[in-house]
């Protein structure tokens, strides 16, 4: 499993990585057997949001430390060191760049885009 993160460097130019999670062998659910499972991450809260077809938002930084699964559409990410990432269901989007020039997203697909946010600030 992997997940696509967005940071920003030190001059605060934003660039993306993917990201191996990973997993080993525990108990976690008794009787249940024993399942491959990642280290909990500790978290704020958890939302859902929905960008409508069409929307395109000026270039920003992320408010906050985030995860973003994407659950229907499809958006396209620049950084602004130019790469583009396209995010679409069942894609994990790691965002960090929390300050800097930030990134630009816009709804590529036809759906809306809907998704969870994960926050850990």
């Amino acid at each position: 499993m992997k997940y696509q993160r967005l940071f920003c460097d030190a001059a605060g130019e934003s660039h993306w990585e993917d990201v191996e999670v990973p997993v080993e062998v525990r108990t976690f659910a008794p009787p249940a057997k024993d399942i491959e499972i990642s280290e909990p991450e500790t978290i704020k809260q958890v939302l859902f949001l929905r960008l409508r077809s069409g929307w395109n938002e000026p270039i920003h930084p992320t408010p906050v430390k985030q995860k973003l699964i994407c659950l229907k559409g499809a958006v396209s990410v620049t950084a602004s060191d130019g790469e583009v990432r396209n995010i679409g269901r069942g894609d994990v989007w790691h965002m960090e760049d929390k300050h800097g020039k930030g990134h630009h997203t816009e709804v590529t697909s036809q759906d809306d885009f809907e998704c969870v946010i994960i926050q850990y600030e």
